[in-house]
């Protein structure tokens, strides 16, 4: 039995080193446009793993609801998916860039935000978040 989908096909179809490229985001680019405002950053983990343990910001729409969420994500946004390493991320990006959205996904996964914001690196980006939400001051 064959299931033809004609978007996969032509994305399938025009893969090139480009494509290649743009489908992923490093941390430090993903956490400087998250500040800037210019992404949504969205955590697609199971409900369960999300009560375990977030980040504590960026969204969460978990993977198996994202078809039926779609109207909460931002269109003119780049939307970058995360999971803890990056396999469901690719999957949500994917599915999203096939129905038009600009998706990538974040190559060091959660794991690798939770590493990288310790101590004074997760304060100053904590801070840094809450001076671009007002306008450059802090409250």
């Amino acid at each position: 039995m064959t299931i033809k989908t004609p978007e996969f096909d032509r994305y399938l179809q025009s893969f090139d080193y480009q494509e290649r490229k743009d489908m992923k985001i490093h941390l430090e680019e993903c956490l400087e446009m998250y500040a800037k405002g210019e992404i949504q950053l969205i955590d697609i983990r199971f409900q369960e793993e999300f009560d375990a343990w977030n980040i504590g910001f960026g969204d969460h729409i978990p993977l198996h609801k994202i078809p039926d969420r779609l109207d909460e994500i931002d269109s003119s946004k780049t939307i970058v998916t995360m999971c803890p390493h990056y396999d469901r991320a690719e999957i949500a990006r994917l599915y999203l860039k096939l129905n038009g959205y600009n998706a990538r996904y974040l190559t060091c996964g959660m794991l690798g935000i939770v590493d990288f914001l310790r101590g004074d690196k997760a304060r100053d980006y904590m801070l840094k978040l809450t001076k671009e939400k007002n306008n450059g001051y802090y409250y």
